[in-house]
């Protein structure tokens, strides 16, 4: 299911998905990674959602999408579509509901993460280049055979279940005055900056996308939606042409800067996170701290870097 446009979430919503997913998904730890060089930042702390179940945040808003949905909507089975790591949480999910679940994937997808998605006993579908074009064949799937739709960003229970990593956050350093958050669709962007604005409002958000998938910047700078003609980045889980209303809504509402990183960038940071933390990131894992060693965020004091998900992109 997607979020009306004009739904606006409370703190209310993040402090019950944190009681849901309590014990379902993993409470992930704040790294501080001192000493460092490349990074000017004074305070930066590491939100490693690379080590949550599944190897990312997605577990956070998929379980409480699905924990959200009525039961016998639920057994009828669940179907997605995803970049990956969103399918992952949505297989997690559904595994632990005991519930079939089909996953559609753009060919654009790493075969680690389709291996991934059969472990947890979701159904794959490769179909599109892209996000885009498997998210249409999974609608259709969904319309044909009345099964339940969970969207991977524009969907308020998963905005919800995202948000409650900067709850976690604000709660184990209470002094944090930046959140960096790594944009696809804009479902992580949404919640982190909805639950922190909401709970501490001096707090500033900045986001973080590919310079070849500015899919947020582009719909901001226009005033309206759009859809991008073109992807060009290797991070394909941060790579949809289009966002939805809701999620633009909480960005311009809630976000307080975007920027831009390129693939070169992303890469050199995940090489940063793998030699100096011994953290292994894929190319969006690794966005947010890009634009920190990039130089690109303008963050005194304590900063929070969403690190997630999990992969390979810096042990090359």
């Amino acid at each position: 299911m997607s979020a009306p446009a004009e739904w606006r979430p409370s703190l209310a919503d993040f402090e019950t998905a944190a009681r849901r997913l309590a014990g379902v998904v993993r409470r992930t730890p704040l790294l501080d990674p001192a000493p460092m060089r490349e990074v000017p930042a004074e305070g930066l702390l590491l939100k490693l959602e690379c080590l949550q179940v599944t190897g990312a945040f997605k577990a956070r808003g998929a379980v409480n999408a699905v924990a959200s949905l009525d039961p016998g909507v639920m057994a009828r089975g669940i179907v997605t579509a995803s970049g990956g790591n969103h399918g992952l949480g949505v297989a997690y999910a559904g595994w632990r509901a005991g519930v079939p679940t089909t996953v559609f994937l753009g060919t654009n997808t790493p075969a680690a993460k389709i291996d991934k998605l059969t472990h947890w006993g979701a159904r794959v579908v490769v179909e599109g280049a892209g996000w885009d074009e498997a998210n249409e064949a999974a609608l259709a799937l969904a319309a044909r055979e009345n099964l339940a739709y969970v969207h991977p960003f524009a969907d308020a229970a998963v905005i919800a279940g995202q948000g409650t990593l900067a709850l976690e956050a604000l709660a184990d350093a209470p002094d944090l005055r930046t959140f960096v958050v790594p944009i696809g669709g804009g479902g992580l962007i949404s919640g982190v900056a909805a639950a922190a604005k909401l709970s501490r409002p001096g707090v500033r958000v900045v986001g973080v996308e590919p310079e070849g998938a500015p899919t947020l910047s582009a719909s901001l700078a226009a005033g309206r939606l759009v859809t991008l003609p073109a992807i060009d980045t290797a991070a394909n889980t941060l790579s949809p042409r289009r966002t939805e209303p809701v999620n633009l809504g909480c960005v311009r509402e809630f976000v307080d800067q975007i920027v831009l990183v390129s693939d070169a960038e992303m890469t050199a940071a995940a090489r940063w996170l793998w030699f100096e933390c011994a953290l292994a990131a894929e190319l969006a894992g690794a966005a947010a701290t890009a634009a920190l060693i990039a130089g690109k965020v303008d963050a005194p004091g304590r900063v929070c870097a969403v690190v997630s998900g999990a992969g390979d992109a810096g042990l090359g």
